[in-house]
């Protein structure tokens, strides 16, 4: 007799331009048939966000839209959004619900134990405890994770670093509970792109010979956009040659531009809004920049090392354990301008050696290594639910 597929409702808040929305319509794509039914079930991406639900129809995903589950909160929306997360649990009757992101991960989770789900988990792609909410409103936050960690047979992270800030920073579940399962992502597009082929260059009209830096991602404030452009003012004071990036857009762009006149950076600054064909920008960039004040497993920083682009980073969240503590690329404090352009002019003076770090990235990041990482996971889960209920037939 055939086994019957593992069924997996994939819940994520938004399909916007992330790495959580990469990561989950990449695993819905590759934890596929025979051996699994899978299912993306995400929301509403707000005004200020973009939308890769373009990239869940080019790779022909299974996928279900509950327009009210969105990432503000709204109560009596939320309560609507749970409803229908039910309803169609209880139609497909997954054997794993696996969450993404923080408002599907408590509303999902919440869904899964009232429909009887047999495995629940959650994956943190980060926290936003620190960058997001001030203190007290963090701690709300804090105490909603800990409540829905019951819920979770187990709780992913990217990094070691993140389980250990959730078991002993904020006591969010038992250290055992978490499993950390790096991030993973088709990376061939990066490796197969040569190095200064100048197309995005010749695009925006940036000169060939003239030193390239860009950061990549959503203009939010935790992003720290404000660090990079006075790193970028203190850099064009001793090399007024460099030019600099700013890839993405989002709810700070106002701010941004704002910032660029007051520094005036606006002969040497170029804004590109959101961009679709990413591997030609880590082909012209000679340093890609990560400014954040908290970041988890920052996919521009996979993507530009995959791609052989040298990286320097403010050493927050996951970005130690990814950068091997300095070893793949330049570590700097957080909000220290100074300390940032020097790292910046360092790599652009003495470019590292990259091609350790691309096959790293290719060997800890790439997605065949995720999806055998959480085919292991889920049948592990799914096995022991067996046994507790003493039957074949997990949750009987």
């Amino acid at each position: 007799m055939n086994q019957q597929p593992t069924r997996i409702l994939r819940i994520i808040t938004r399909l916007n331009i992330s790495s959580p929305s990469l990561h989950a319509i990449l695993l819905a794509e590759r934890l596929g048939s025979p051996d699994y039914d899978s299912r993306l079930v995400y929301g509403t991406v707000e005004s200020d966000d973009g939308d890769m639900a373009y990239l869940a129809e080019q790779h022909r995903i299974s996928a279900a839209v509950i327009p009210v589950l969105r990432r503000p909160i709204h109560p009596w929306r939320d309560l609507v959004a749970v409803w229908q997360l039910y309803r169609l649990m209880r139609e497909f009757r997954p054997d794993v619900v696996h969450t993404h992101t923080a408002k599907a991960g408590f509303l999902g989770r919440l869904a899964a134990r009232l429909a009887g789900v047999p495995v629940v988990v959650h994956t943190f792609h980060g926290h936003n405890f620190q960058g997001y909410f001030k203190p007290g409103m963090a701690w709300v936050f804090v105490g909603l994770e800990r409540l829905a960690a019951r819920w979770s047979d187990t709780i992913v992270t990217l990094t070691e670093t993140l389980r250990r800030e959730l078991a002993e920073t904020y006591h969010i579940a038992r250290r055992a509970q978490i499993t950390v399962l790096p991030l993973g992502l088709d990376l061939s597009p990066f490796v197969n792109m040569p190095r200064g082929c100048c197309g995005f260059r010749q695009e925006w009209r940036i000169p060939a010979d003239a030193p390239l830096v860009g950061i990549v991602g959503r203009l939010a404030a935790v992003k720290n956009h404000a660090l990079f452009l006075e790193a970028a003012a203190l850099i064009r004071q001793k090399r007024p040659d460099v030019r600099f990036v700013i890839v993405g857009d989002g709810l700070t762009r106002p701010e941004v531009e704002a910032h660029i006149e007051r520094l005036g950076l606006g002969a040497v600054v170029t804004l590109t809004g959101w961009q679709r064909d990413i591997p030609p920008i880590y082909s012209d960039l000679d340093v890609l920049v990560v400014s954040s004040l908290s970041e988890g497993t920052p996919v521009p920083v996979i993507e530009a090392l995959a791609a052989r682009c040298p990286v320097v980073a403010t050493a927050v969240g996951g970005l130690p354990d990814m950068l091997d503590q300095g070893a793949l690329g330049t570590l700097v404090p957080p909000d220290d301008p100074a300390a940032l352009a020097e790292g910046i002019l360092a790599a652009l003076d003495n470019p590292p050696e990259t091609e350790a770090a691309q096959a790293l990235m290719l060997d800890r990041y790439g997605i065949d290594r995720l999806v055998r990482d959480l085919d292991g996971l889920y049948r592990g889960l799914l096995a022991r639910k067996r046994r507790q209920s003493g039957t074949g037939k997990p949750g009987a």
